[in-house]
C-alpha cells in the first residue's frame, strides 16, 4: 500500500534520512521544515498521514497538531509524533493534542512503516464514509452535521481480556470512570460476547498464556458483527515483530507495558471518538439511500423503487410462472380537497390513505407512492382472484371511516377507485404490467368511480 507522506522536521539531515527510508518503501514523500510550513502544505496537498516532529522552534509539534484537527480541510488527516521524547507525559500530550500516534526516537522502521500502511487505511475508510456524506449533501438528502460534541456524549462499552490480574484491575479500574467494561475470562467468551454486545472497543492482551491473542484479533476482524469495532492491543516493552504483525491484520492502536494510565484514557478515547464518527457517517449515508427511495410525505417507498423491485419481480415471474399482480389506486376527486380544505388538509389525508393501505396489505406486499393521489400495491405469488378480494377490502377500509382534516376535528368522506393487473407470461414487461392496471384504472373511473376494475380483457 503506498501513500502520501508529509515529514515535518527542522532538521535537514533527519527529513533526508525519514525520506530516504519512505521513498524506499514506495511512499510519495512531501517535506516542511516549519509549523507553518506544514499547516499550508497540509491543507494544499492533503496528505494521507503527517509525521510529526514534536520540538521545533517557534510552533512546536504539539500546536501543529491542534491546529490540523482544527482545519476541516485537515482534521482527518492522521498524525503520526515522532520525537525523542519518551516520557508517558509527553505521549499523552500529544494524543490529548489530537495525534493518531506517538513514536519515540531512534525509529523502529518495521514499527513506523506498519504504523503508517495501518493509519492510512483507517482513512481510506473514513475518507469513502465523509465523500459520500458531500455527496449526500449536494443533492439535499442529507443535512450538514453541526459539530461532534455528541460523539463523547455516551459513555463507551469496552470489552476486555487480559489474563494479568493486575494488568487486569488496572484498565478496569482506570476506564470504569468513563466507560462501561466488560471484562472476558475466555477466548470463547470475549467471541461471544464481541458478536452480541454492540461494544465500542475490543482491548486484547498479546500476550495470554493460554490463547493466541493475534488469532483473537484476527477472528475479530474476519467477523461482520466485530469487523467494524476498533481493537486496542497490549504490547511488551520490544516484541515489535508481535506488534507489526497486529497492525497488518487491522488493530487500530496500541500499549506498551506496564500501562500507563493517562495514555491508556487518552487512547481509548481517541478509539471511541473515531469510531462513533464512522458511525454517524454511516448512519447518514444510510438515512439518505432511505431518503433516495421514500417518499417524504408518507413514509412508503417511491416510484423509483418500485419500478426496480417490479422488475425485479416480473423477471421471476417469468421465470417460475408464479404471478405478480399490481393494484394501483387513485384517490377520488383528490383536487377539490386541497382547494376546499387547503394543502394541508390534502397533505393530512395522504398520510392518512397511505396508513390504511400499508396497515392492511402482507408483509411480502409492497406499498408505493406513485406521486401526488396515485398509490400502488405490489403483490408477488398472488392470482386475480386474491389481487381482487384484497383490492376490495382495501377500498371497503377506505370509504368506512371519515378522514379527520385538522387539529380542529373537520373530516371527510374518501373512496378509491383501484385497478388491477396480473402477469401474463414470460414476455411480460414492468411497461406492459402498468398500462394495463391503468387500463383497469380508468374503467373503474368510467363507471362510476369507488369501485375496483381489473385489467381489460
Amino acid at each position: 500500500m503506498t501513500a502520501r507522506v508529509l515529514i515535518v522536521d527542522d532538521v535537514p539531515a533527519n527529513l533526508k534520512l525519514l525520506d530516504a527510508k519512505l521513498t524506499a518503501e514506495y511512499f510519495d514523500v512531501l517535506k516542511a521544515s516549519s509549523g507553518p510550513e506544514a499547516l499550508e502544505i497540509a491543507k494544499e496537498q492533503q496528505p494521507d498521514i503527517i509525521l510529526l516532529d514534536v520540538m521545533m522552534p517557534g510552533m512546536d509539534g504539539f500546536e501543529v497538531c491542534r491546529r490540523l484537527k482544527d482545519m476541516p480541510e485537515t482534521e482527518h488527516i492522521p498524525v503520526v509524533m515522532v520525537t525523542a521524547l519518551d516520557q508517558p507525559k509527553d505521549r499523552v500530550q500529544g494524543l490529548e493534542s489530537g495525534a493518531d500516534d506517538f513514536l519515540t526516537k531512534p525509529l523502529n522502521d518495521l514499527a513506523l512503516f506498519a504504523r503508517v500502511r495501518s493509519l492510512v487505511r483507517l482513512k481510506m475508510v473514513t475518507d469513502e464514509l465523509r465523500m459520500r456524506e458531500a455527496t449526500g449533501q449536494r443533492i439535499g438528502a442529507l443535512s450538514a452535521k453541526g459539530g461532534d460534541n455528541f460523539l463523547m456524549s455516551e459513555p463507551g462499552r469496552i470489552l476486555a481480556i487480559d489474563d494479568r490480574p493486575t494488568s487486569l484491575k488496572r484498565i478496569t479500574e482506570t476506564l470504569a470512570g468513563e466507560h462501561m467494561v466488560t471484562v472476558a475470562e475466555t477466548q470463547d467468551e470475549l467471541m461471544q460476547l464481541a458478536q452480541s454486545g454492540n461494544f465500542d472497543l475490543h482491548i486484547v492482551s498479546l500476550t495470554l498464556q493460554e490463547y493466541d491473542g493475534l488469532r483473537l484479533c484476527s477472528q475479530l476482524r474476519s467477523l461482520e458483527a466485530t469487523r467494524q469495532t476498533p481493537i486496542l492491543v497490549i504490547v511488551e516493552d520490544g516484541d515489535t515483530g508481535r506488534l507489526v504483525r497486529a497492525l497488518d491484520m487491522g488493530v487500530n492502536d496500541y500499549l506498551v507495558r506496564p500501562v500507563e494510565r493517562n495514555e491508556l484514557v487518552a487512547r481509548a478515547r481517541s478509539q471511541l471518538r473515531r469510531k462513533r464518527y464512522q458511525d454517524y457517517l454511516r448512519d447518514k449515508f444510510q438515512q439518505g439511500l432511505e431518503l433516495a427511495i421514500t417518499d417524504g410525505l408518507t413514509g412508503l417507498h417511491n416510484r423509483r423503487y418500485m419500478e426496480g423491485h417490479l422488475a425485479t419481480l416480473v423477471t421471476d415471474a417469468a421465470n417460475t410462472g408464479k404471478p405478480v399482480s399490481l393494484l394501483i389506486f387513485d384517490i377520488d376527486h383528490f383536487k377539490p380537497v386541497n382547494d376546499t380544505y387547503g394543502h394541508a388538509a390534502g397533505d393530512a389525508v395522504l398520510k392518512q390513505f397511505a396508513d390504511r393501505i400499508a396497515n392492511n396489505v402482507r408483509g411480502v406486499d409492497l406499498a408505493c407512492r406513485l406521486g401526488g393521489e396515485e398509490f400502488v400495491v405490489v403483490m408477488p405469488d398472488t392470482d386475480i382472484e386474491y389481487a381482487t378480494s384484497v383490492a376490495e377490502r382495501l377500498r371497503q377500509c377506505i370509504a368506512a371511516k371519515p378522514f379527520l382534516l385538522d387539529d380542529g376535528g373537520r373530516e371527510l368522506d374518501v373512496t378509491v377507485s383501484i385497478g388491477i393487473a396480473v402477469t401474463s407470461g414470460p414476455n411480460d414487461t414492468v411497461a406492459k404490467l402498468m398500462e394495463r392496471a391503468d387500463q383497469g384504472l380508468y374503467r373503474a373511473k368510467r363507471d362510476g368511480r369507488n369501485r375496483v376494475a381489473a385489467e381489460a380483457a
